[in-house]
Order: structure tokens, then C-alpha cells, then sequence
């Protein structure tokens, strides 16, 4: 007799099975619409093909979800509250828009149908399981009976002619009953394999018949070898087993062959059984290691978007920048497998909720950084107004050092939206561009003035030059703080030869009174020089040393800010219009406030030269 344990050795299906669900290909219904997923899953329901439902039913179940989450953010649409994603969620509330309005949630009806598919499917699911269970106890039953009867047949069997035919009958009844709990699946098979072999090993039968069908049954397995053995060059090892344990199930239903067949026609189907298995549990422990690594490669992704999706981002660009590092992450994503089944939807969630995390906060910056831009754009109006109303005063100095301060405050101010930010620059820079042509052009008027003015200085240039120096010192004193008084009365000259003539006038006063100017300039130095002596003899000595130089320094500090602020308004009104004369002035006065920083660090050396 056949060994019965030999007539069943494919590997136990549950741990196979699983993978072969894992790898099972389903189309990608995340790219369908609400309205395509949900007409899919009508099909399906209406077919009734309860084996392709229970495949595919979850995977729409998540495609649809996903889908519809993408559909409310793209559409200002938030569930309250948030749920993970791929479950059910929560019918999302109503909503109120920017004017206080109740908008109607769109979606809730959409969901509500998907709900309703989703409890259909699972209720004909629990009926399909229950009439299941039931078939199979009653197929049970039916096998029972026909074990029965073959037990009574072997008993009684006599005449070939009519015990025979019956024992076809049977085997043909047991072939028509399918499923039995799996439980007894094995105990049943045993018994009635053993009832068949005594039927053919002791009933005495006619040879001839017995022979036929030993024949017959030596020639269906042997064709069953020859496509397990085909299995082998099968790709798709998944497909391969599959198709080998239908093979299985063909051999046990066929009868025993001649008994000097019977070893070797199963070794031969073992051996080919053997072949697939084995690559089907190779196949099955490289799996594992797959699903293994890319759980290892997944949690690394999940590590670096929670570290993204933590980082505590203040500026717009880094923004982006992180945007980009994250969308590399989710497409990175993409290009890994699954892990194992127990621990891909966890991972799914958790890389999920990172990335969720991540763009919430990036919403709430943007938003927040929207109403920022609105404070922006109030203040550089507000500055717009300033300005417009300052264009048109005549008051040229005062009314320049108001611009300039205006144009300082703008630089303070944050960003506006791009929209905005070119209408109100314009409008600013019209208005200080009104100004300023205004002031070139009254100023141009004195053109002729400052021609005069300019005759009037070389004239007394000239005079400087020719005055003879005398032996009384107080007499050119006199004659210098003469010449110098009448130069300054004299009233501006045109820009243009300002330098020209100062330089002219300089070098004929050290012509003759440079000695005496360098004096004059000595004397107030060793004044100053006196006053820190004083100071230091004084009473309060160090003490008010030190407050006089920290006076000092606080000069210096504030003559540096004005050269800054200085340099800045050149880069400022080196765009504007007709400003040539202003951008003199200022880079005349950052000369002199250098000249100063000059001075006051010699008085401070001689204040730190007395302690």
C-alpha cells in the first residue's frame, strides 16, 4: 500500500499562502478617482465572486481613503478629528469660510456610500464564511456515508460485475464533494484511501479489469509527473506552487497503480515535488529577508522625515529646502517593497504621520507668514503716505534727512507678497523721485549765483597769495582771520568745482599761514590736553576721566552708525533720478564724519595715557 503521508507533501499552506498574498499583483487603484474606486467595488460586490472580493476589498478600501484625504486638503477640507491613514475615518464636519459662512462638507456623502459598500461586502463576507462551515460539515457527512459504503462493499464483495461498477460509482461520488473542515481533512483521506486499497488488493476482481485500471491510473500520473516536472522551468515560483498543489490534488483523487509501479511512479512525482518546493521555500525565506531589509530601510526613511518634520524652520527657504528633502523621501518610498504583513501598515503609518506632521506645519508657517506680509505691506504704505506727503516740501535739507530716515525704516521692514511687493516700492521710489527732481531743478536755478561765487572765491585766492607776511605775529593772525571770514561769507559754488576751489584755497592759506593754522589747530589739541590734566588732578580724578571717556566713545560708536547709515542711502538713491548732487553731499559728509572718528581717537589715547 502507498505511503499516505507520500500522497500529501506539499508544505502546509497557511505560512505559504500568506506569501503568496503578499506578492499577489493588484493595480494600483490609488491613481482612480472616489467615483472609479467605489464603481469597482459595485462590481465586484455584484459579481459575487467572493474569493476576488476578499482579495482586493482592502486594497480599495485604502486606495479610497487615500484618495479622498488627497482630495480634502487639495480642497480646504479637514476631518475633525484627524484619523490614521487607510482607516475609516470620521465624517468631517462643516466648516466655516474667511466670512463666517457654513460650508457643506462635499465629501460626506461620497464617504457615506463607500461606508455602505464597505458593510454590504463585509455582511456577504460573514454569510459566504457561515454557508461555508456549513457545506463542509455536510460534505463531511456525505464522505463518512461513502467510507461506509466502501467498507460494506469490500465486506460483500462476490461478483465483480456488480461490485465493481458500484465501487466506480463511489469514487466518483467522492470526487464530486469538495470542501470539508480542514481538520479532518487528513484522518478522512487516510480512511478512504485505505478502503480503496483493500477494495483493489482483496476483493477479487476480475485481472483484466484490475489491470486496466492500474494501466489507466500509471498512465494519468505518469502525465502527472511530467507537468510537475515542467513546473521547474516555470519563473513565476509562486504560480509554480500553486499549479503543484492542483497537481496534488489530481493525484489523490486517481487510483493505486500495479504494485511494482507504485514506489517508483511516486518517487518520480516526489522528486518533482521536491524541486519546487524547495524553490518555493527559497523563494519564501528570501522573501522574508526582502520584507526584513526594506522594514530596515523604511524605519531609516521614518527617522529622517520625523527629523524634517521636527525641525523648527523660521524662513521661507528652508522651507522649500525641506519640502525638496522631503519629497525625496516619499519617492524614495516608493521604490522600496513591502515589509511583512504585520509590519507594513505600521511603518506605512508612521512614515505617514511624519510627513502629515511635516506639511501641517508648513501650512500653519505659510499662513501665518501670509498675515506677517499683510503687517509688512500696512507699514511700507504707511511709509508710501510719509513720503508722498513729504514730496513736495521745499524745505530741501530737513526734508532730505526725512527721506533718508524713511528709506532706513523700509529696509527694517520685512517681505511683502510678490504681488504687492513691486506696486509699493513704486510707489515709494515716486514719490522721493519727485523730490529729488524737484530739488535738482531748484538748485539748478542757482547756477548762475554759484558763478559768481566761484569769481568771487579765485578773487580772493589771489589776494591770499599776494598778501606779503610781516614780522608781527598778531598782524597775520589778523590778516588770516580776515581772509578766512570773507571766504566764508561767500556763498556756495557749483558742485562741480567745489573740490577744485577748497584745494586752491587751502594751499594759498598754508602758502602763508601754515605755520599759524597748524598752531591754531596744536592750541586746541593742548586745550583739550589741559582739560584731561585738570581732570585727572581734580577732586574726582579717574572717575571723571572715565565719564569723559565713555562720552567719547559713545560719540565714536554714534559717528559710526552715521557713516554706516550714510553708505547704506548711497546704495539707495544711486537709483533714483537726478540725485548726482546728493550722492556727492553724502559721500562729503562720510569724509568728514571719518576725519572726526580721527579726532576723537586721539583724545581718547590722551585720556587712556593718564591712567
Amino acid at each position: 500500500m502507498e505511503n499516505i503521508e507520500q500522497q500529501n507533501p506539499v508544505e502546509d499552506r497557511t505560512e505559504s499562502q500568506e506569501v503568496v498574498d503578499s506578492v499577489a499583483e493588484f493595480p494600483d487603484y490609488s491613481t482612480k478617482t472616489l467615483k472609479e474606486i467605489t464603481e469597482i467595488f459595485q462590481q465586484m460586490l455584484d459579481k459575487g465572486d467572493q474569493q476576488e472580493l476578499y482579495k482586493h476589498a482592502d486594497a480599495l478600501k485604502a486606495a479610497f481613503y487615500k484618495v479622498l484625504k488627497k482630495e480634502k486638503i487639495a480642497a480646504g477640507v479637514f476631518d475633525t478629528p484627524s484619523v490614521a491613514a487607510g482607516s475609516e475615518a470620521s465624517n468631517a464636519a462643516d466648516k466655516e469660510n474667511d466670512e463666517g459662512q457654513t460650508v457643506a462638507n462635499p465629501y460626506v456623502e461620497i464617504e457615506r456610500g463607500f461606508k455602505e459598500l464597505y458593510s454590504a461586502y463585509k455582511q456577504s463576507r460573514a454569510d459566504y464564511l457561515q454557508n461555508l462551515e456549513k457545506l463542509k460539515e455536510e460534505n463531511l457527512e456525505k464522505k463518512l456515508q461513502i467510507i461506509e459504503e466502501l467498507k460494506e462493499l469490500v465486506e460483500k464483495a462476490e461478483d465483480v460485475n456488480s461490485t465493481f461498477p458500484a465501487f466506480r460509482e463511489l469514487q466518483n461520488r467522492w470526487k464530486e464533494i469538495a470542501v470539508i473542515p480542514q481538520a479532518r481533512a487528513k484522518d478522512l483521506w487516510e480512511s478512504y484511501q485505505h478502503c480503496v486499497e483493500r477494495f483493489y488488493d482483496y476483493i477479487k476482481i476480475n485481472n483484466e479489469f484490475r489491470d486496466l485500471d492500474f494501466k489507466k491510473n500509471l498512465e494519468l500520473k505518469t502525465q502527472l509527473c511530467e507537468k510537475a516536472e515542467a513546473l521547474e522551468g516555470e519563473q513565476n515560483v509562486v504560480n509554480a506552487f500553486r499549479e503543484l498543489q492542483k497537481l496534488h490534488e489530481e493525484w489523490k483523487e486517481l487510483g493505486p497503480v500495479a504494485k511494482e509501479f507504485r514506489e517508483s511512479i511516486w518517487e518520480r512525482f516526489k522528486t518533482a515535488t521536491t524541486v519546487i518546493n524547495k524553490k518555493h521555500q527559497a523563494f519564501f525565506e528570501n522573501l522574508k529577508e526582502e520584507q526584513k531589509q526594506n522594514l530596515v530601510k523604511k524605519n531609516a526613511l521614518c527617522e529622517q522625515a520625523e527629523a524634517i518634520a521636527s525641525d523648527h524652520v523660521e524662513e521661507s527657504a528652508k522651507w522649500n529646502h525641506l519640502s525638496k528633502q522631503m519629497e525625496a523621501l516619499q519617492a524614495e518610498w516608493k521604490k522600496i517593497g513591502f515589509a511583512s504583513k504585520k509590519d507594513n501598515q505600521k511603518i506605512y503609518d508612521r512614515f505617514r504621520a511624519a510627513c502629515d506632521k511635516f506639511y501641517e506645519a508648513k501650512r500653519e508657517y505659510y499662513t501665518n507668514f501670509k498675515n506677517l506680509m499683510q503687517e509688512n505691506l500696512a507699514k511700507k504704505e504707511e511709509i508710501c503716505a510719509k513720503a508722498e506727503e513729504l514730496m513736495n516740501s521745499e524745505d530741501w535739507k530737513k526734508t532730505t534727512d526725512k527721506l533718508i530716515e524713511l528709506q532706513k525704516k523700509w529696509k527694517e521692514i520685512g517681505p511683502v507678497a510678490r504681488k504687492q511687493s513691486d506696486i509699493v516700492w513704486k510707489r515709494f521710489r515716486a514719490a522721493c523721485d519727485t523730490f529729488f527732481d524737484n530739488k535738482a531743478k531748484h538748485f539748478g536755478k542757482q547756477d548762475e549765483k554759484f558763478d559768481d561765487n566761484l569769481i568771487a572765491k579765485k578773487a580772493l585766492i589771489e589776494e591770499v597769495k599776494a598778501y606779503k607776511v610781516n614780522d608781527s605775529k598778531d598782524e597775520n593772525i589778523a590778516a588770516m582771520r580776515e581772509f578766512q571770514n570773507r571766504w566764508n561769507e561767500i556763498g556756495f559754488v557749483p558742485f562741480k568745482d567745489k573740490e577744485s576751489i577748497q584745494k586752491e584755497w587751502n594751499d594759498a592759506m598754508d602758502l602763508h599761514f601754515a605755520d599759524i593754522r597748524s598752531l591754531e589747530s596744536e592750541k586746541k589739541f593742548n586745550k583739550f590736553r589741559k582739560m584731561v590734566t585738570d581732570l585727572r588732578n581734580s577732586g574726582k580724578g579717574d572717575r571723571s576721566l572715565r565719564i569723559e571717556r565713555e562720552k567719547l566713545l559713545q560719540k565714536y560708536r554714534k559717528t559710526e552708525q552715521n557713516i554706516a547709515t550714510l553708505e547704506n542711502n548711497i546704495g539707495f538713491f544711486a537709483k533714483s533720478k537726478n540725485v548726482e548732487s546728493l550722492v556727492a553731499e553724502i559721500e562729503k559728509k562720510i569724509e568728514l564724519e571719518r576725519e572726526e572718528l580721527l579726532r576723537i581717537e586721539e583724545k581718547i589715547k590722551v585720556i587712556d595715557n593718564q591712567f
